[in-house]
């Protein structure tokens, strides 16, 4: 596979998407189809695929077929689909790897926009223009088949749907996924944006598009969802034991990798300069008010640990002793949330500084709890647990509105939240690289 990179786009923020204009470039899509022993169905899946595009698709495309490792005759079949039809490439790879291949041909590609699907065509290719119209149009960064979209249509046993259907549910409970099905195998890209994420993306077998898409979302990226039509392959060589075990080890790094802000995903953000929650209001500190609703987030959840720890210590020692120990504890797990959540702090950077800093607003609200506590027994007589935790709920309702305070102007400021957005320049990944890697 012979192709001239294209320009690269400079690190930063991502460049607003605009629609392709015609004749931007020849080869407008280029839909990879990774293969591993599949002498028997990857020629009519070619041709038909080539035959569906050359009748529906409006603009120049270029079927790429990635043999990541094939034993059988499956180089052969597509070594003479490269020669015998002008839109087929054939790429050959010596290691396996769903991920490896997409990610070795999509970054050679030149395409501005890329997709994939599987060689058994369980998808209707009806969906394909559907598919990649919102990225041709600037719409979204990326899109995705849906078999569990409620308008989708789909024939399959129980046993696959059961896995499918529970897979989602663990990536929308562990990784707060929002999109609705991770491993259909039919997806799209803009050329720009795989650039940038695919350097981020470790896995290069059946988690890869999980991955591609978690760090996408997490990003802010816009992912398009299109139902589609499927029929099972009852031919399938997935293990589904195995895959469904590396699946869970993903989960478990990815998860990892976000919690402590290890991955720079300000590099894939986009400037929405036409969205109405970008403008500036007049009067308003910029950021105030996603601050507030992310700090009242995070403070209901801090109160409600705190209470927890309160009550559980409680049962050990005095009201004093537990009130501070359940403080300290909900304090760090407090900044720790909004340093990253409501303050959009990453990285490790600063990290005990801000810890060191909340601890002293952890030591105002003690004083203010303590402080109600004391008045409490001053008051006479032995109050009840439940009068307890009154006052204490009240206190620290005291102290939220100078937490808040404490945390924008003096731990977290502007201009210290600026300098972590701010990307560092990065080695560029050499395309050259990769070529070497396909050969």
């Amino acid at each position: 596979m012979t192709t001239t990179p294209p320009p690269r786009t400079p690190l930063g923020s991502l460049p607003p998407r605009e629609h392709l204009r015609l004749g931007q470039s020849a080869t407008v899509l280029d839909v990879v189809i990774p293969v591993y022993n599949e002498e028997r169905d990857l020629e009519p899946c070619v041709r038909r695929l080539r035959e569906h595009l050359a009748r529906t698709f409006p603009y120049g495309f270029r079927i790429t077929i990635a043999d990541n490792a094939s034993t059988d005759r499956t180089p052969d079949v597509a070594a003479r689909l490269d020669e015998a039809l002008d839109e087929v490439t054939a790429v050959r790879l010596e290691q396996k790897g769903r991920g490896r291949a997409l990610r070795t041909v999509w970054s050679l590609s030149e395409a501005p926009v890329l997709a994939y699907m599987d060689v058994d065509l369980s998808t209707d290719l009806n969906a394909l223009l559907p598919l990649v119209a919102p990225l041709i149009s600037g719409h979204s960064d990326l899109a995705i088949g849906s078999r569990l979209s409620r308008s989708a249509r789909v024939v399959r046993g129980p046993k696959r749907e059961f896995i499918s259907r529970m897979y989602n549910l663990l990536l929308r409970g562990s990784l707060a996924a929002r999109f609705s099905d991770a491993q259909c195998g039919f997806k799209a890209i803009r050329g720009e944006v795989a650039e940038r994420l695919l350097p981020m993306v470790e896995d290069t077998g059946w988690f890869f598009d999980t991955e591609l898409l978690v760090l996408a979302e997490r990003a802010g990226l816009r992912i398009h969802e299109v139902p589609v039509d499927w029929i099972d392959d009852p031919h399938s060589t997935v293990h589904i034991v195995r895959t469904a075990a590396e699946d869970l080890k993903g989960v478990w790094r990815v998860g990892r990798a976000l919690a402590t802000g290890g991955l720079p995903l300000d590099r894939l953000a986009r400037p929405f300069g036409d969205d109405p929650r970008d403008r500036e209001l007049t009067g308003v500190p910029g950021g105030l008010a996603r601050q507030l609703v992310g700090f009242c987030a995070v403070g209901g959840l801090s109160t409600l640990l705190y209470l927890a720890l309160f009550s559980l210590f409680r049962l050990g020692t005095g009201a004093q002793p537990a009130n501070a120990a359940a403080l300290l504890m909900s304090a760090l797990a407090n900044t720790a949330a909004n340093r990253r959540l409501t303050f959009g702090v990453r990285g490790r950077d600063r990290a005990v500084r801000h810890q060191a800093q909340g601890l002293v607003v952890f030591a105002v609200g003690l004083v203010l709890t303590s402080g109600s506590l004391a008045a409490l027994d001053a008051a006479g007589g032995t109050a009840s647990h439940g009068t307890e935790l009154a006052v204490l709920v009240s206190a620290n309702l005291a102290a939220t509105v100078l937490r808040f305070l404490l945390f924008r102007v003096w731990v977290f400021p502007d201009r210290e939240r600026r300098d972590d957005l701010t990307v560092a320049p990065h080695p560029s990944h050499d395309r050259n690289d990769l070529t070497r890697s396909a050969r």
